[in-house]
């Protein structure tokens, strides 16, 4: 395999974190799209990736999956080559597209030669102008995307997820399924889908990166080539919603031997003072795995559950404190009563300096596990810049986790974490446990 050889290259990047991590450039296109570089000359590959502001948040009321829908038509024919045709030269020229939609976001993500990128480009920038939606794609996606959904009907934490989001954003498409419903799906259009394109995919919301084997000069002339006929669009704000998902216990009957729940309530902003010092205690509250308290008491010492969880989660419009559980339906009431006393408990004592430590140690050690490939630094590096974090965040990072101190960490603690503003949403039948809304 080709892309193998990605490796020797996240070698060179893993041994130069967390010191001066990779030097990333700030460069701006003859065609007026700015970007950030990492040139590694060493390994004739490049990854790209980019990432359009929107995601399912744009598909309208009726609509939901549109996005998503679309994305999963990109690489299905673009221009005069049909579904075949289109594959069959993307791994002629061993290069790799993939396309994603999320709450916030359309991905594009593609890794190339340099002996093939110039016409890899061109073939990446028809998928993204000029994508056929042939009848036969749109059908054969569909029937894809209701399977996927039908088995979602099946399963407690895709049910339970659907539902919490539902109660937590109501009237906005954060409260609407990503994917769509059966209904919605079933009556999407390749007109919707060519209506919509424009607006899910365009320059004044595109955040772009490229990791590889090219010059600042090459690295322009590929996105350029990529993007000069992709619409211009309108660049749109990010309203910050103060989220307050209903407190209290949804339940919601379903025929299974496991119960599933989803809780939590307002969380962050990824720019607010608290959050890495609110991200560090969430690695001993609930973030650590084995590490984590919520796993001590839950799983270990009472074998509730197998797992438990909890992290904070950051949407454009959005932040949220979230966690899960899944266990017996017996078990089920005594899980939820633990995993409020601990919520209680980190809110009111907070962490220990030896809890602390540990979670520094890991938080930092782990950071350069993210880099083992470059298209995974290449998509980090979009994520600094849509999160505004700077261009030495790399650098910088791993010295904001170490400056938290035990104040500080236990202040986030007793300002983020409300047992009493928890909202629980449960599938399945469990047992001692009555619906409170």
């Amino acid at each position: 395999m080709i892309f193998t050889r990605l490796i020797p290259f996240a070698a060179l990047l893993l041994a130069a974190l967390p010191a001066k991590a990779v030097d990333i450039q700030e460069v701006t296109t003859p065609g007026g799209i700015t970007y950030w570089l990492v040139e590694e000359p060493s390994i004739p590959i490049v990854s790209l990736e980019i990432s359009f502001m929107g995601g399912a948040r744009l598909n309208p009321e009726g609509k939901e999956g549109l996005a998503n829908m679309l994305t999963a038509l990109l690489d299905e024919g673009a221009g005069d080559l049909d579904s075949v045709a289109f594959a069959n030269t993307r791994d002629d020229l061993s290069a790799r597209f993939g396309f994603g939609s999320g709450r916030d976001a359309v991905t594009v993500s593609a890794q190339m030669l340099v002996e093939t990128m110039e016409p890899a480009a061109a073939l990446l920038a028809s998928a993204l102008t000029a994508p056929r939606f042939d009848a036969p794609a749109v059908e054969r996606v569909r029937a894809q995307i209701l399977s996927g959904l039908a088995e979602d009907e099946t399963d407690p934490q895709a049910i339970a997820g659907k539902a919490w989001s539902a109660a937590a954003f109501p009237g906005h498409p954060y409260g609407r399924p990503e994917s769509g419903t059966t209904d919605s799906v079933s009556s999407l259009t390749a007109e919707d889908l060519r209506t919509a394109l424009p607006s899910l995919i365009n320059r004044a919301n595109a955040t772009v990166a490229i990791v590889g084997a090219v010059s600042p000069a090459q690295a322009s002339a590929l996105i350029d080539t990529v993007l000069e006929g992709v619409a211009e669009g309108t660049g749109f704000d990010r309203p910050w919603r103060k989220v307050a998902p209903p407190p209290g216990v949804e339940i919601i009957d379903f025929d299974v031997p496991q119960s599933t729940a989803i809780f939590g309530h307002a969380g962050l902003k990824r720019t607010d003072p608290d959050f890495i010092p609110a991200f560090v205690m969430n690695y001993i509250l609930g973030g650590g795995s084995f590490n984590s308290r919520l796993t001590d008491e839950v799983r270990e010492k009472r074998g509730l559950a197998y797992s438990v969880y909890a992290y904070m989660s950051v949407r454009d419009e959005a932040g949220l404190y979230l966690g899960s559980v899944q266990t017996s339906n017996e078990g089920m009431a005594e899980s939820i009563e633990v995993i409020r006393a601990e919520w209680a408990k980190m809110a009111e004592t907070g962490l220990t300096q030896d809890d602390l430590d540990k979670a520094k140690k890991y938080l930092t050690g782990a950071f350069p596990l993210r880099f083992d490939s470059n298209a995974k630094i290449a998509s980090y590096l979009v994520f600094m810049q849509e999160e505004d974090l700077g261009i030495d965040y790399l650098d910088e990072r791993n010295a904001l986790i170490e400056a938290v101190t035990l104040e500080a960490a236990n202040a986030a603690a007793s300002r983020v974490l409300d047992p009493d503003a928890l909202s629980i949403t449960i599938v399945g039948r469990p047992e001692g446990l009555t619906a409170t809304r």
